[in-house]
């Protein structure tokens, strides 16, 4: 069986719609905005709750954080290698770590901070461990990391959880995410894919917004989505008007802020500002129903075209087609059905340089 013959016996019979706490993503759905908080908090708890402030005041869905356990993810030397960074806040890389990691109790007041805000909570989880914490809080959705998206291992024990489980590819091959996409739904058939370029911030001429529809054709019915990691708006407005049902951007205060993840990262007044701009587009985006509204009937009998003569046809006379011409107003017989009109029989008086009436359809051929 061939790759694209596995994946769509896959695919076959998974839902297009998640559903996330309380809302569905996916077909038919508004956009569902995440408001990616991460690590932006830089270790502080204040900061976490100025960044909920300003998602729940900026019209996200729901705010998302990351949860690691250092000495699980790390080995002993990857914990004591020296970190120079700018962005350090330690010497050595796992405490530089340690120092951006909130604990269960931390979490849990976060998360009932989230709630009293009305606004959705869940995390990005790195290790089987921080997975545990997670389901143990009770959170909405689990997040795979693009870095995580080889490790099946992990990918499996988040899947087992009954949660939603989003699933980002900013680091992978198309390979790599078949396998992903296997492991969570031999468990799990609530999933939801992300288009992805993890780099802070990422370069538009290496986005490839185009993968997304790959995503979108391989992968039909799952929702898929878009993770942004650029400096600015246009590329996520393009993700959504491409058919992205679920978007997220990093979150920041400041994007100057000491920190590797800020600089990709959206400042409040850009965060409002680009979530205003996805419901514009879902305003202007509309629906596949192609409506003839009430006050364009107006402006159509006004400027569109109807069949007139072009010279006196008295009662009894068979219609030619030289008799007959296109003009306007447009509220008579449309141009497509002239044909229609050869051949029949006149059963009133027409003058000349007018329009024929509706009924001339129904007079009797000679």
């Amino acid at each position: 069986m061939s790759i694209f013959e596995r994946i769509k016996h896959l695919v076959q019979g998974n839902p297009d719609r998640v559903k996330v706490g309380t809302r569905y993503v996916g077909a038919g759905e508004p956009v569902f905005f995440i408001a990616e908080i991460g690590i932006n908090h830089n270790g502080d708890m204040d900061i976490a709750k100025k960044l909920i402030d300003v998602a729940v005041e900026g019209g996200a869905d729901a705010v998302k954080f990351q949860k690691r356990t250092t000495t699980e993810i790390l080995t002993r030397e990857g914990l004591e290698k020296a970190y120079t960074s700018p962005h350090a806040y330690a010497p050595t890389y796992g405490a530089h770590r340690d120092k951006l990691e909130f604990n269960e109790e931390q979490y849990k007041e976060l998360m009932a901070y989230a709630k009293e805000k009305n606004i959705l909570f869940f995390a990005s989880v790195w290790d089987k461990t921080s997975t545990d914490v997670m389901h143990g809080l009770g959170i909405d959705a689990y997040k795979i990391p693009s870095a995580d998206i080889t490790n099946t291992p992990l990918i499996e024990y988040v899947s087992q959880k009954g949660k939603p489980v989003l699933l980002s590819t900013g680091m992978s091959t198309f390979e790599e995410i078949h396998d992903a996409v296997e492991a969570v739904l031999k468990h799990n058939h609530r999933l939801i894919l992300f288009h992805c370029l993890s780099l802070y911030p990422a370069p538009e001429e290496k986005l490839n917004m185009n993968v997304m529809d790959v995503l979108t054709e391989r992968y039909k019915p799952l929702p898929v989505g878009y993770s942004g990691h650029e400096p600015d708006l246009l590329p996520t407005l393009v993700a959504v008007s491409k058919g992205a049902c679920i978007v997220e951007r990093h979150l920041t205060l400041d994007k100057t802020m000491k920190g590797s993840d800020h600089a990709g990262s959206l400042e409040p007044q850009e965060l409002a500002q680009l979530v205003r701009d996805i419901r514009r587009i879902e305003k202007i985006n509309g629906s596949r129903e192609k409506v003839l509204y009430p006050e364009l009937i107006p402006l159509r009998e006004k400027l569109a075209k109807s069949v007139a003569t072009t010279v006196v046809i008295p009662k009894g006379t068979v219609i030619e087609k030289e008799m007959l011409t296109i003009k306007g107003p447009g509220s008579g017989i449309k141009p497509r059905d002239l044909e229609k009109l050869v051949g029949r029989v006149a059963e009133v008086d027409l003058v000349d340089d007018a329009l024929l009436p509706k009924e001339a359809l129904e007079w009797k051929h000679r």
